[in-house]
Order: structure tokens, then sequence, then C-alpha cells
């Protein structure tokens, strides 16, 4: 593909991609009104998302939210979904995976004569069609149906950045463990090896 630079890239009909639908809406059946849609990019700034979502979920009228992403967002999909579920403890999760069709036309480089190709020949262009795996994963306030095949339970227990939960210090042992000395030649024994 050296040879090639690429010129567009689509969204390939809805037929030709498994269950299509790039939105994470699509995914899930009867959500409330008003849930909020989260598409996450590969470019996403983690804290943009986080601060924005979690101004939404802090609202009592705010129920769920659904994050979605293809390809190389998926990694930060599901970071965005675990920061969520320890800053706001009793979400009720579900995921959902999906793929998306994007069609890729690609044209020969240089625009003028290449290898096998006569002088008055236009740039001979190539199309490509990718499935790209993508994520859709639904944080609900309210309680899911516990048959849904990847239905997560909320977490009864505090945030580990709950004040419940003390930090110890660097040099500090933590509880239980005995604090053990370190055995340290005497002063004089080293002089006595390098004499012997």
């Amino acid at each position: 593909m050296e040879n090639f630079r690429k010129v567009r890239s689509e969204e390939a009909p809805a037929g030709g991609g498994g269950e299509g639908g790039s939105l994470g809406s699509s995914h899930f059946a009867d959500l409330a009104p008003g849930t909020v849609q989260m598409r996450v990019k590969e470019g996403s700034k983690i804290r943009n998302l986080m601060a924005f979502t979690t101004t939404s979920m802090a609202q009592p009228a705010m129920c769920a939210i659904i994050f979605s992403g293809c390809s190389r967002a998926t990694n930060k999909t599901v970071t965005c979904t675990e920061i969520l579920k320890r800053r706001l403890v009793g979400l009720h999760k579900v995921t959902r995976l999906h793929y998306r069709s994007v069609c890729e036309v690609w044209q020969s480089l240089p625009p003028g004569p290449t290898q096998g190709q006569t002088p008055g020949e236009p740039a001979s262009s190539l199309s490509v069609l990718k499935n790209m795996q993508g994520l859709a994963i639904l944080l609900s306030k309210d309680a899911l149906d516990l048959r849904q095949p990847s239905y997560q339970p909320q977490n009864p227990h505090p945030s580990p950045s709950s004040p419940q939960m003390s930090k110890r210090s660097l040099g500090e042992p933590a509880t239980g463990e005995g604090s053990a000395k370190r055995s340290q030649p005497e002063p004089g024994a080293a002089d006595e090896d390098q004499m012997a």
C-alpha cells in the first residue's frame, strides 16, 4: 500500500456490517428518555469526557448513559466506564459488541505513469471494505434485566478514593506486617574482612 494514499473513507450501508449501526442507542432497547450518549473517539480526552458525564449523571433526572467507541477507541470506552463506575457507586452495566463497516478509497501515487501504466491512463483507485469492531456500554442507576448476557450488577463497595479508606505513607508498614530490620554488618566487620 506504499504506492497508494487514502482519499476518503465513508460508512458502508448497514446491511454489510454485521449488526450495523454506529450509535450505541441501536444496541439497547427500552432506553429512558434523555439518556446521554457519549461517542468516544481515538483522539477524545478522557478528562473532558469524564467532566461532562459526571456532572450529567449527578443530576437526579438523568438515570442512564451509553459510551460507544470503535476500533482504537474501545480501550478509552472501557476506561471511561470503569472510572464512572468508581466515581458513582451503584451503577448497573450492560455491554454490547458490534461491527461497523467502513469503505476506504485509495488512489495510486504518484498521479503520473507507474510501472505497467501508459502515460495517458488515469491513476488507479482501490476500494477496501473494513469491518471495525465496536463496543457500546450502558451504565444505569436503575436496575436492568438480569437475564441479559453481559449484565454486571452494581458494585456495593465504596470507591477507593472515598474517605473511609486511609492511605499509608511509603515508609509505614501495612496493617499486620512486622517491621523487619535489615541485617547490616557491624562497622568493624568490613575492616576485618579486608585484612584476612
